[in-house]
């Protein structure tokens, strides 16, 4: 890992990659989806806690059930995305750092600090849904990652009976390039960064 990435693997991530929300009829095969669970879950997580839990919305019956859910403007094409992955973050992430964390007595870290829980499964499980974002653009796919749901309602609906909470969605497929609007402006580095 002594190099930097060419051009063109910068811009498959970042600098042509971009958010969509027209997608072409092409399916995302299981094995793609299991790469890509297996590609973001080696990076980084605070004492490997990886807290991160997805379903991934395909079937007509699952997308019925998410469909009422989403707000107005994110239906249509949540609708029409190949796969919708919803990511949410485990308040009882901290009971399998035994097996993640060996060397030390981690869960001790967060038995009894419900606080401390969510802030840790909340923070870890964002980082987590942005590796998604880019291991899915590393592996050749698109995203729409958006806001725009009954977080309540998603939660009741795909993680019922567990201590999971939805935290954002990720449209997934192919995108439809004559979908696309013209780029947002961003920020300089002064607007953002400065160095100490």
């Amino acid at each position: 890992m002594a190099h930097a990435l060419d051009h063109t693997a910068l811009s498959q991530l970042f600098l042509a990659a971009r958010t969509h929300n027209g997608w072409q009829e092409k399916p995302v095969a299981d094995d793609l989806l299991v790469q890509l669970v297996n590609t973001m879950k080696l990076a980084p997580t605070a004492a490997n806690s990886s807290p991160a839990r997805i379903v991934f919305v395909r079937s007509p019956e699952a997308k019925a059930r998410l469909k009422p859910l989403l707000s107005e403007g994110n239906r249509d094409k949540t609708m029409r995305a190949p796969v919708t992955a919803i990511i949410g973050y485990d308040l009882a992430f901290y009971e399998r750092l035994p097996m993640l964390f060996p060397h030390t007595n981690a869960r001790a870290w967060f038995v009894g600090k419900p606080e401390h829980i969510r802030e840790t499964a909340f923070r870890n499980g964002c980082l987590q849904g942005a590796y998604l974002i880019i291991a899915a653009r590393a592996l050749g796919l698109d995203c729409g990652p958006m806001s725009g749901f009954d977080a309540d309602g998603l939660t009741a609906e795909f993680f019922s009976g567990t201590e999971v909470k939805a935290n954002f969605l990720c449209n997934l497929g192919y995108g439809d390039p004559a979908a696309l609007k013209p780029r947002g402006p961003r920020l300089v580095f002064d607007d953002i960064a400065r160095i100490a």
